[in-house]
């Protein structure tokens, strides 16, 4: 009979497809959006009225991605986060979340003032700035990031979590004369991000989550590319250096595509 059932429910399956009619899908679980303004969405100039200093953005991949899966979102992640306050965001976290994705580090390491500082013009330099931030990312970052990512798991131990990186944010090119970053300082602050990425991806990888690593996505969509997905020196100085509409869609083909890969394995 098992047989027989599974033999009928193929043919239905396939009759429906052929005919363009989609089998019902269950609803998707649970979905907490933790992290910093890079998950917020700061950088596509749209916010909820509610959300406050925390910049949340009905464009951020978070609110994409969960309409996309039919998951109902708990959208903690807020503009400004470190890893101490994304512990504060675990709230919702529970045995039955199924989905979780995290950003966070780039502000403990101080980045975006590292670009600040990059962006005064010259004499002032910036490259004690950025070796503080390079030795910050490799000697204490990772134990804060595993204590977060410990107690993620212990909250949420059914969920699959995917750890979303940062993008690299300049293609070598000077493009805005207010905001003065030289080429030599560019290549520096690419390398921090890589360094960034692999920190966070190798601890992403010894809990168990998924990374996810847009670096190569936005190559050709840096700030000064003709096709930006990274916004440059804007007004207001808040969406600098973020995102925008495109990037934030990029984010969510790509968050959503390692959610449904990683699920499909398990």
């Amino acid at each position: 009979m098992r047989v027989i059932r599974a033999a009928l429910l193929t043919a239905l399956t396939a009759a429906l497809t052929l005919t363009g009619v989609q089998p019902a899908q269950a609803a998707a679980g649970p979905y907490t959006a933790l992290g910093d303004s890079y998950s917020s969405g700061v950088g596509t100039r749209t916010y909820y009225p509610d959300s406050g200093s925390c910049y949340r953005s009905p464009r951020a991949y978070p609110v994409l991605v969960a309409q996309q899966l039919g998951a109902p979102l708990t959208f903690a992640a807020c503009s400004g986060a470190e890893v101490p306050d994304v512990l504060n965001q675990l709230g919702s976290l529970n045995a039955s979340t199924a989905y979780v994705t995290v950003s966070v580090g780039g502000n403990d390491a101080g980045f975006a003032d590292v670009i600040t500082q990059c962006a005064l013009p010259w004499p002032f330099t910036c490259t004690s700035q950025i070796n503080n931030a390079n030795t910050f990312i490799r000697n204490t970052l990772p134990g804060l990031l595993d204590n977060l990512y410990t107690q993620i798991r212990n909250r949420a131990p059914n969920a699959q979590v995917a750890v979303v990186g940062y993008p690299r944010l300049f293609n070598g090119q000077e493009c805005n004369a207010l905001a003065r970053i030289s080429r030599a300082e560019q290549t520096s602050l690419n390398a921090t991000a890589d360094l960034l990425a692999t920190t966070i991806g190798g601890r992403a990888a010894a809990h168990g989550f998924t990374f996810v690593d847009v670096r190569s996505a936005f190559t050709g969509h840096a700030v000064c590319d003709d096709a930006e997905w990274i916004n440059g020196l804007s007004t207001p100085i808040l969406e600098s250096y973020h995102p925008n509409t495109a990037g934030q869609a990029a984010y969510t083909t790509l968050v959503r595509g390692r959610l449904t890969a990683a699920l499909a394995r398990a």
